[in-house]
C-alpha cells in the first residue's frame, strides 16, 4: 500500500492540539493500514522519526434520518508519537 493511501487526513481537534505539546500527532488512516505502515508513511511524508504508534477503531454513531436509523461508517485513528526534536511542520500554527 502506497504511503499516500495510508494517511487519509490529519485530525485537528482540541484534544489533538493538547497532544501536540507532548509531541503526539493524530491522523485518520486507512482501515487496512498496520502500525508499521503508518510509521513508514509518517516518516516518509513529513521527514521525521517516529517513536511510537497507537491505533484505535472509532465505531460509527447511530443517527436518525426521519423514521430510520442510519449507522455512520467506522474509521481508524492513529496517534503518532515523534522522537525528541522532531516536529510536523503541517500542524504549526493550528
Amino acid at each position: 500500500m502506497h504511503f499516500y493511501e495510508v494517511l487519509r487526513r490529519p485530525l485537528i481537534t482540541e484534544k489533538s492540539a493538547l497532544l501536540q505539546e507532548s509531541n503526539q500527532y493524530t491522523f485518520e488512516v486507512s482501515k487496512r493500514a498496520t502500525k508499521s505502515q503508518i510509521r513508514e508513511a509518517v516518516e516518509r511524508a513529513f521527514h521525521v522519526e517516529v517513536a511510537d504508534v497507537n491505533v484505535m477503531i472509532v465505531h460509527g454513531k447511530t443517527r436518525r434520518m426521519g423514521l430510520r436509523q442510519v449507522v455512520r461508517p467506522s474509521w481508524k485513528k492513529a496517534v503518532v508519537t515523534l522522537k525528541e526534536g522532531h516536529k510536523v511542520a503541517f500542524f504549526e500554527g493550528v
